[in-house]
């Protein structure tokens, strides 16, 4: 049996004040998380010579963490388009990245303080896309079926 695609959320829908104010929140908390993402990467080139302060793993995870950072853009993007997968995965992947920065914050010795402190910001950040992306109105304006009130 061919698998069938939901429609994308209406249009009227997405442009509810509600559903504009929270995309326009969580796109500025994720261009945040980008910035800071890279900013980690800038901190790290400029300290490459001090062994003790940019190790190999701060490389690969700021490496990892600006990907994951665009790509989490992407979601946003995709989502206030009214695509239902984006909108999954942005829950999905903003509540996941949430959980992975507190374990590998709370690793003794896993990371230098000065990125212990960037991951934290990040988490921060994490949060607050978590909470507006999984606030009922959001929520409500992606289920099958139904509407955001409008």
């Amino acid at each position: 049996m061919p698998k069938t695609r939901k429609p994308p959320v209406a249009r009227a829908e997405l442009e509810h004040p509600r559903s504009l104010a929270a995309f326009r929140w969580i796109k500025v908390l994720v261009s945040c998380y980008v910035g800071l993402s890279v900013l980690a990467l800038v901190v790290a080139y400029f300290w490459r010579d001090r062994p003790d302060v940019v190790t190999d793993v701060v490389w690969v995870r700021g490496e990892g963490v600006l990907i994951a950072s665009v790509v989490l853009f992407l979601f946003v993007v995709g989502a206030a388009r009214g695509r239902r997968g984006a909108y999954l995965r942005l829950r999905i992947a903003s509540a996941a990245m949430v959980v992975a920065i507190a374990v590998l914050v709370s690793i003794p010795g896993f990371l230098p303080a000065w990125m212990r402190i960037e991951q934290g910001l990040c988490g921060l950040v994490l949060i607050g896309v978590a909470v507006i992306a999984n606030g009922s109105h959001l929520r409500s304006l992606f289920a099958s079926g139904r509407t955001a009130g409008v």
